[in-house]
């Protein structure tokens, strides 16, 4: 929902002290890892998967448990490659758990491919909501790149969000002819790997693939660990390990110590679990005292520095002690050339912490304290932040949070936030008003209303304790977030009783909030003028609406946010539209898209602009420019449309085709824009479902119709509202077919009171294109009882708006009844012009009419004078049986030739004795 995000924005832009502006992006994450030195080569499987990538495969995947060398081979992979191809990018990027917050996953994507080619993300580095515009923006500059490269993601088995997931299969999906990816995971990642290996466009290695063979365990045994092993020990030691390296790694430290080697081998066995706890407890106890110290206060570290294990450790030579280790290669690895940063193998990780676990939770605690200092005073508040939460330090956990949610929340980094919040007990969060006023927007946005009214009342009861000159009743610093939190509760407020239905309560709200904040809050009162907007769009009074919006959208353009700015461009255009302002809406989306242009964004909103303009082309039956929009809108990438506004792409999309006759297929496409559709805080005044029974009535399946009507529970008694005015409209509409086809139903008088309500409601809103709606309507339900020239007064009177704005498809689609109309409209010079043109139109899109629709043109008076042409009477002699003027006569004969698109007698009775008329 565009207000709500606006207002999450005026919460985010709050200036704090300077570190928790943003969160740092670890550069040790993007290091491309060096092959180790003295590894054992394994040119068959680089050369495998070097050949994936020349087949122009789209996908490599190193599938495999850990110590199976899944990164060890993948750093060779890029070294051969940066020998034979030295034009070839290489981008790097190791995933942790924190990575499943999709922006910070795309933060990260985006700095590791800026970091292999300048040319991506240079015009656009900024991450925005929704990550398909930054995924779209970062693949349209891979495109554009001369470059080929290729993008590594490791550990990928950490990442479990959907959102991600999505981004990647959508990276896959869109990937230019000049990149490639290759995954390294521990599991099977969620992609649709089956499709890919359908359409050749998957390499895959697993653990099979990855054991050492013999030469192989041989080589690593001898030369890399260093031991003398008899070709048959080292067939064993290779059988009792399967070829896992990690278990021979393992075993060739206890080796180097052990007196009797063979008996040793022969007497290797059990599960690797066992196997792991047994061999760490060999090279743990007979590593040095300090090194095992070392080892142990370091464990809880996921990553590894000099500063970082003195600060924990209590040393000053920790640097030293890093290097020493990895000479012992004691399942150590660099993560940057200069080796500066590393990390231990995640086996060995484990069995680590397992043992420094059994020191007690206190120690841990420590150790892990210490740890969030060091982060906290050297720019990384989010590792500073995990590990207060590692050793329950939770006060420290939640002034960290608190002092970092302007970062967190301007990067939109909300699911990181929510974890966070989460994670802290009550007994912490409410002690902190700022903490507790987000836990709102977290209980607001999971659907938990009264949960977030009660955190809302908590967070005021905090704010007024403290107000009455003594110390504050509260633990929250002062900060930007403490001074404007009233404005945001204001917000959370309306935007509740928004999500309730309660529209004068999110008007109350929405106006406090106005008043509460200061004139340069330009994110705070834009979102406050956005729920204004939507409480009034609510209940029709749409004038109101559009002045609202036009607020925000000023308010946030004075912020800087000229991508929010521009999507209301779609909200306003909605209201737009009922209030029969079609040139108007044209026009503002025109413009709209001209400044996205300008603003050089990488699609996002101009994707959504293009929908919502074919759609109101559509409206002036600009058929063809409307699909050139849309084909405009599909180019920059389905990624590209917000998840909010997507839908409108296939409900645009679906017009056209209608509008082209094909009505399958626009039921096609409303179905996949029900899919689509995200139910927010817009009103749903124009349901996807009322679309399609309005499509059903035209096909002439009225029971289908019919069933969407009841399921909603409308009937023509119902005293209208705006919320319901579509539908209501819908059922006008089925009421008239029912009739036209003589099925029983409720009779044609109760549609036209149902009309006559909607007339007066709408015009009480000022609701033009509403109000013309209904007169075309009223018109043809007066066609249906014969009254003709009754339904010239509401017909004039539609025509007449429809004229001034250009709005063909009303009548259009109507079809041959309208026709009928319209010629009759013609006779009388109403409008005469643009009666022309929607006749011809229609005339257009009908294509040859069928004899039941040409019978319903055809007036009685008409066919009457049809029958009597068919006898041998003159023209003098029907004028006196009809007891007309011989003019009279001349002039019902001209409209059965037009009608009948003939020019004289003899073919007008040619053509209605082919279509059974006589």
């Amino acid at each position: 929902m565009r207000d709500q995000a606006a207002a999450d924005q005026a919460m985010a832009d709050r200036a704090m002290t300077d570190w928790t502006t943003a969160l740092p992006v670890l550069a040790t994450k993007l290091f491309v890892p060096s092959p180790r030195a003295g590894a054992v080569p394994r040119p068959r499987l680089v050369n495998q998967l070097a050949s994936g990538r020349q087949a122009g495969r789209r996908l490599t995947l190193v599938s495999a448990p850990a110590g199976f060398g899944k990164t060890a081979l993948l750093s060779e992979w890029i070294a051969q490659t940066r020998r034979r191809h030295p034009e070839v990018r290489v981008a790097w990027l190791s995933l942790d758990e924190s990575d499943n917050d999709p922006v910070r996953f795309l933060t990260y994507l985006a700095a590791a491919l800026h970091r292999a080619d300048a040319a991506i993300g240079r015009e656009d580095p900024e991450v925005r909501l929704p990550v398909e515009a930054t995924l779209t923006s970062l693949i349209n500059d891979m495109a554009r790149s001369a470059q080929p490269l290729i993008l590594f993601l490791d550990d990928f088995q950490r990442i479990e969000d959907l959102t991600v997931v999505e981004a990647v299969v959508s990276l896959l999906d869109h990937l230019p002819s000049t990149a490639h990816v290759a995954i390294a995971s521990r599991s099977d990642p969620l992609l649709p790997l089956a499709r890919l290996r359908a359409g050749a466009d998957l390499t895959e290695l697993r653990a099979a693939d990855l054991r050492f063979t013999p030469d192989e365990a041989s080589a690593f045994l001898n030369e890399v660990m260093g031991l003398s092993l008899s070709r048959q020990d080292e067939a064993v030691l290779g059988t009792r390990t399967e070829g896992w390296i990690a278990g021979l790694q393992l075993a060739g430290l206890s080796l180097r110590e052990s007196p009797d080697v063979s008996a040793f081998i022969e007497a290797f066995a059990g599960s690797n679990r066992f196997v792991i706890d047994y061999l760490v407890e060999e090279v743990l106890n007979r590593a040095a005292p300090d090194i095992r110290d070392f080892l142990y206060r370091t464990a809880i570290l996921d990553r590894l520095s000099g500063p970082l294990c003195d600060a924990v450790a209590g040393r000053t030579d920790s640097t030293r002690m890093l290097e020493s280790i990895e000479r012992a290669n004691l399942f150590i690895v660099p993560l940057d050339d200069s080796r500066q940063w590393y990390r231990y193998h995640h086996l060995f990780a484990d069995v680590l912490r397992s043992r420094v676990l059994a020191r007690g939770p206190a120690h841990v605690a420590a150790l892990h304290r210490l740890a969030s200092e060091w982060y906290e005073h050297n720019g990384s508040p989010d590792e500073a932040i995990r590990h207060a939460f590692e050793a329950a330090d939770f006060p420290r956990a939640a002034r960290m949070i608190e002092a970092i949610i302007p970062g967190v929340r301007k990067s939109r980094q909300d699911a990181t936030l929510l974890g966070w919040l989460a994670a802290l007990p009550d007994d912490t969060r409410k002690r902190r008003p700022v903490l507790q006023v987000f836990s709102a927007w977290a209980s607001l946005v999971a659907g938990d209303l009264s949960t977030a009214s009660l955190q809302l009342d908590e967070a005021e009861h905090l704010l007024a304790a403290g107000t009455a000159g003594g110390p504050p009743a509260h633990d929250s610093g002062p900060s930007q977030e403490l001074h404007t939190l009233p404005v945001t509760i204001e917000l959370y407020r309306a935007s509740l009783a928004l999500a309730s239905g309660n529209r004068p309560g999110t008007a109350h709200h929405a106006q406090r909030a106005l008043r509460l904040a200061e004139p340069d809050d330009h994110l705070g009162r834009g979102a406050a003028a956005g729920l204004l907007g939507l409480a009034a769009w609510a209940t029709g009074e749409l004038d109101a609406g559009v002045a609202a919006f036009r607020d925000s959208a000023k308010s946030l353009r004075s912020a800087g946010n000229l991508t929010d700015a521009l999507s209301t461009t779609m909200v306003i255009a909605d209201m737009l539209l009922p209030l029969g302002r079609l040139r108007e809406a044209q026009r503002m989306y025109e413009t709209a898209l001209r400044q996205s242009l300008e603003y050089g964004n990488s699609g996002q909103p101009r994707a959504d602009l293009h929908a919502g303009l074919a759609a109101v082309l559509r409206e002036s039956n600009e058929i063809a420019l409307a699909r050139n929009h849309l084909s405009a809108s599909a180019e920059l990438g389905e990624s590209a449309l917000s998840h909010e506004h997507r839908y409108r792409w296939f409900v645009a999309m679906a017009g056209v085709h209608e509008a082209e006759g094909e009505t399958d297929l626009a039921l096609k496409f409303l179905t996949d824009a029900e899919q689509h559709y995200r139910r927010g805080f817009f009103p749903d005044v124009c349901p996807i479902g009322g679309l399609k029974a309005r499509i059903y009535i035209r096909q002439g399946r009225l029971p289908e119709a019919r069933a969407w009507v009841d399921g909603q529970g409308l009937t023509p008694t119902d005293t209208p509202d705006y919320l319901h005015e579509f539908g209501h409209i819908t059922l006008a509409r089925l009421m008239i077919a029912e009739h036209n086809a003589g099925l029983p139903g409720q009779p044609l008088d109760d549609a036209r009171g149902l009309l006559g309500r909607l007339l007066a409601a709408a015009e009480a809103g000022r609701r033009l294109g509403s109000v013309s709606e209904i007169l075309m309507l009223q018109a043809l339900a007066d066609h249906a009882q014969g009254k003709t020239a009754h339904a010239l007064v509401p017909l004039e009177r539609a025509l007449s708006w429809a004229e001034s704005e250009g709005c063909f498809r009303l009548f259009i689609d109507e079809g041959a009844p309208m026709l009928a109309l319209l010629r009759t409209a013609a006779g009388a010079g109403i409008s005469p012009d643009f009666v022309r043109r929607l006749s011809q139109a229609l005339r257009n899109t009908s294509g040859p009419l069928a004899p039941s629709q040409l019978r319903e043109m055809l007036s009685e008076r008409e066919l009457h004078v049809l029958r009597l042409l068919a006898t041998e009477l003159s023209g003098p002699e029907i004028a006196r049986e009809l007891r007309i003027s011989l003019n009279t006569l001349r002039t019902h004969t001209k409209h059965i030739f037009r009608k009948l698109e003939v020019s004289s007698r003899a073919s007008a009775l040619h053509r209605a004795e082919t279509l059974g008329l006589i």
